[in-house]
């Protein structure tokens, strides 16, 4: 059937009532974006997006049929490919128009797929998964062209009750689901290749932006993604509560990366590997004035990166950084001190005596707190229960702020002041 206007071999104009089914829709459409969903009832809202979920799925089933024989419209009008005429006229990038072709010729292969798209059960990120899937068993020499339709048949029933992700999980072991004594074999080869492939595709790179902050840009396997992930939840959830109950808005991608560097900092150094007989360490070197000034800088590692001398003290009440203290004369005065970290047994002391927190504004359980000396290290301070206290990473780095002013109160809480 023709989608233009002229008149076809059977006398009729389709082009009429294409025109008339679009108009139709254009004008409810209007209708509705004229109302105000803030008036709206509950139930309305909810049937609405329930109803558009599925036009939507409808919608792309039409979209993707016409997509399919749309080589005619690059004929007409000179375009390498459908999607070239995309990129001109309807200003879609040809990545994708190409995906979408891709997708519509994907779609015209596999029925079932087509029918649940055109009975709107079917989303498109969905038909994406399930024809990738299929795609897969067609060239499994393993599978049949029965397993084949039983695989989609399955899938798209899977498809009215798993979100795209989940059903690209269960996609990859189908073929297990329909004849496990056959394929759990071919399956667990097929997940040993995918996770050789992740381990040669892992990379972390990073990138110095110079202003303070480091862009770190990784791919790991998937395992290794979702087990650091749920580590940065964990992390991220306790500061997002104390935020909340402050009545601060912080993003949340904020806050992972706070726990990410959580994660860095408070981690068991004694899992490192060993260099010349020596746990690997970060050195900080600073002059003595410095580690006493408010104000200053320390050089971190021995490639010189610069640091703030407030940062220096901060890093050095909870992780293994030695600083290296010179003299006037740069001859070394102090390389570290045997008893400067607080021992575990202290740590889970303090936990038991200050229970969260020691600012006075905060209530970060004490399981995300790190140890303070009231006393710096570096002016003499002892690793000793009365010279600890419990901060929470942000208020273990305000501490150390030259902008902030601090005071210990009666019931040994911090007070925070900024100093003007």
């Amino acid at each position: 059937m023709s989608l233009g206007r002229e008149i076809d071999h059977w006398g009729t104009n389709p082009g009429d009532a294409i025109d008339a089914a679009l108009s139709a829709i254009e004008s409810a459409l209007h209708d509705l974006l004229s109302g105000d969903p803030a008036y709206w009832r509950t139930g309305q809202k909810k049937d609405l997006l329930e109803r558009l979920e599925k036009l939507q799925a409808q919608q792309a089933a039409l979209k993707l049929r016409v997509l399919a024989s749309a080589g005619d419209i690059a004929e007409e009008t000179g375009a390498k490919d459908a999607s070239g005429w995309m990129r001109t006229e309807l200003l879609v990038d040809k990545a994708i128009a190409r995906s979408q072709i891709k997708l519509a010729v994907g779609v015209a292969k596999y029925d079932h797929v087509a029918a649940g798209l055109a009975a709107g059960v079917v989303s498109q990120d969905k038909a994406r998964v399930i024809t990738k899937a299929l795609d897969a068993i067609a060239t499994d020499p393993a599978a049949s062209a029965k397993d084949l339709v039983l695989a989609e048949k399955l899938l798209v029933d899977h498809a009215t009750r798993l979100t795209a992700n989940e059903l690209k999980i269960v996609g990859k072991r189908i073929l297990a689901e329909i004849d496990p004594g056959r394929f759990e074999a071919a399956e667990a080869k097929a997940l040993h290749r995918e996770e050789e492939r992740a381990a040669r595709r892992t990379f972390f790179s990073s990138r110095d932006n110079g202003d303070g902050t480091i862009d770190i840009q990784a791919r790991v396997s998937r395992a290794v993604g979702v087990r650091l992930r749920t580590i940065l939840d964990s992390l991220a959830q306790p500061r997002k509560w104390s935020a909340q109950d402050k009545g601060i808005k912080m993003p949340y991608d904020r806050l992972l990366g706070q726990a990410f560097a959580r994660v860095i900092e408070t981690y068991d150094l004694d899992q490192l590997p060993r260099h010349g007989g020596h746990a690997t360490t970060v050195f900080i070197t600073m002059t003595l004035d410095q580690v006493r000034a408010d104000l200053g800088t320390a050089a971190l590692g021995f490639d010189g990166d610069q640091i703030t001398a407030a940062e220096a003290r901060r890093l050095a009440c909870n992780a293994d950084l030695i600083p290296v203290v010179l003299g006037t004369d740069s001859e070394i005065l102090d390389l570290g001190r045997t008893a400067r970290l607080a021992h575990p047994i202290q740590h889970r002391a303090l936990r038991l005596r200050d229970k969260s927190c020691q600012a006075e504004d905060c209530d970060a359980p004490a399981a995300w707190t790190e140890a303070h000396h009231l006393k710096p290290w570096s002016q003499g301070g002892k690793t000793d229960m009365a010279n600890l206290v419990l901060l929470c990473a942000s208020d273990h780095r305000r501490i150390h702020d030259p902008g902030y002013a601090h005071e210990r109160r009666p019931d040994g809480r911090i007070r925070f002041a900024r100093r003007t």
